[in-house]
């Protein structure tokens, strides 16, 4: 699971890069970063950089690390480039940030996984996604383009419909030991397999547990 982390920008940040203007978001807007060095953290810590002069801002911004949410998503952020009239990006869309540094398969991997379970969340499917582009004609994520084919955001679109509906077919299980629940399982409905936690099972059945992360292996004694 992609680590989340909350880490607002304050009310009164320079540039009125946090409006606070109430949003209920019709859309999630995909951006790159369009710095190949720039981690989640540095990108955070640059919305409150007293060098930074510019009125931009985003929500979420994501790495191969995790995701660190920069603004709540009830207001809105200026990463649209299409102005603050009512149906605009800027007043509408939920804005996340791609980075370009470290493993991008990784970042990519991260951004499939949170922005599949955020449009979930909203009960939407991926024609609720949109390019900063769709907005005002920029060409970002710009890692996307392929030259004007759009390749890599039909590929971005397709793996996380398809993370969502692999998502579908799993269904929470409550775990019972000796009529007393002690975790929370998961149940493939396609493949009929009941997923649990091994260490809160084995050690509620008297086990120990040692995991032997070299050989990726767990060992159960009693």
């Amino acid at each position: 699971m992609i680590k989340y982390t909350i880490n607002h920008i304050p009310k009164g940040t320079a540039c009125n890069r946090r409006p606070a203007l109430p949003m209920t978001a019709t859309t999630i807007t995909i951006h790159n970063t369009g710095n190949e060095s720039s981690t989640a953290a540095n990108e955070r810590a640059w919305l409150t950089n007293p060098t930074n002069g510019r009125e931009a801002s985003y929500h979420i911004v994501v790495d191969q690390l995790g995701a660190i949410e920069c603004l709540p998503l009830s207001e809105n952020a200026w990463h649209s480039g299409d102005g603050s009239k009512a149906g605009s990006g800027n007043r509408t869309s939920i804005g996340i940030e791609l980075c370009e540094s470290g493993d991008y398969s990784k970042v990519l991997d991260n951004a499939v996984e949170l922005v599949a379970d955020m449009l979930k969340q909203r009960g939407w499917g991926v024609d609720r996604l949109r390019r900063h582009y769709d907005w005002s004609g920029k060409i970002c994520p710009r890692l996307m383009y392929d030259d004007g084919k759009w390749a890599g955001w039909t590929n971005f679109k397709n793996r996380v419909e398809a993370e969502m509906k692999e998502d579908e077919a799993m269904d929470k299980a409550s775990v019972y030991v000796g009529g007393k629940q002690i975790a929370d399982g998961l149940y493939d409905s396609k493949a009929g397999i009941v997923y649990v936690p091994v260490r809160p099972v084995s050690e509620a059945l008297g086990a120990k547990v040692k995991w032997d992360g070299a050989n990726k292996r767990v060992d159960l004694t009693k």
